[in-house]
C-alpha cells in the first residue's frame, strides 16, 4: 500500500508542476491536468485539436473541490449534485464571475462531475483537487478504453496511469442543472 501512496503523490506532485496524466474513468481513458494550471489546460487543447470555445469538464471527489468555480449550493443540492455523479452524469453548473474562461469556454457554466470512479475518485482525493476531465482522443475520434491505446495515442506527452475503464459503454450525460435537460446522452 505505501507503493501506491508513494506513486499517487508523484502524480500529484507531477500535476502541480503542469503536467498532464491519462487515467481510467467511468468509460473511457480520460486526460487531465490541474484546471488553475492555464499552460497545462492549453496543452491539452492543443493535444486534443479542441476549441477551447467549447470548454471542459471537471471532475471531482466531492462538492469542495469544485466549489471554488461554482456559485453555491444548499446543502440539498450538493446532495443531488453527488447522486447525479453516482449516475455518471456531468451537470452544467452556473459559475462564479472568477471561473477560468479556458475552463467554461464561452459558456456561463462548467460542466461538473462528482465520479465515483475508484480510481479517479482517489486521484483527486490524493491529488487535494478537482480535474481537467477530457476523453482521450483526438477530436471527434473515439477515446482511448485501455493503457496500451492511450500511449498510442500520446506517447510520452503525457502520463498514462494504469488502471481498469468503468462498465459504462458511452460517455456521461450531461445535463443542464438550472432546468434538467439532457445536453449530451
Amino acid at each position: 500500500m505505501q507503493r501506491v501512496g508513494t506513486f499517487i503523490r508523484s502524480v500529484a506532485a507531477h500535476l502541480r508542476r503542469g503536467g498532464l496524466i491519462a487515467y481510467p474513468t467511468e468509460s473511457c481513458y480520460g486526460i487531465g491536468c490541474d484546471p488553475t494550471n492555464r499552460q497545462a489546460v492549453q496543452r491539452i487543447l492543443k493535444l486534443k485539436r479542441r476549441p477551447q470555445r467549447k470548454g471542459l469538464i471537471l471532475i471531482a471527489a466531492d462538492y469542495r473541490q469544485v466549489a471554488r468555480y461554482l456559485q453555491p449550493l444548499t446543502p440539498a443540492e450538493q446532495v443531488r449534485l453527488q447522486h447525479d455523479g453516482a449516475q455518471a452524469i456531468t451537470c452544467l453548473m452556473p459559475v462564479k464571475p472568477s471561473c477560468p474562461r479556458w475552463l467554461r469556454g464561452i459558456h456561463d457554466t462548467l460542466a461538473v462531475r462528482l465520479t465515483t470512479h475508484p480510481f479517479a475518485r482517489n486521484l483527486c482525493r490524493r491529488a487535494g483537487s478537482a480535474l481537467v476531465s477530457t476523453s482521450a482522443n483526438r477530436s471527434g475520434q473515439h477515446p482511448a478504453k485501455t493503457f496500451a491505446a492511450c500511449r498510442r495515442l500520446f506517447g510520452k506527452k503525457m502520463w498514462v496511469l494504469r488502471g481498469r475503464v468503468g462498465k459504462r459503454k458511452q460517455p456521461s450525460t450531461i445535463r443542464a442543472w438550472a432546468d434538467g435537460r439532457i445536453v449530451r446522452n
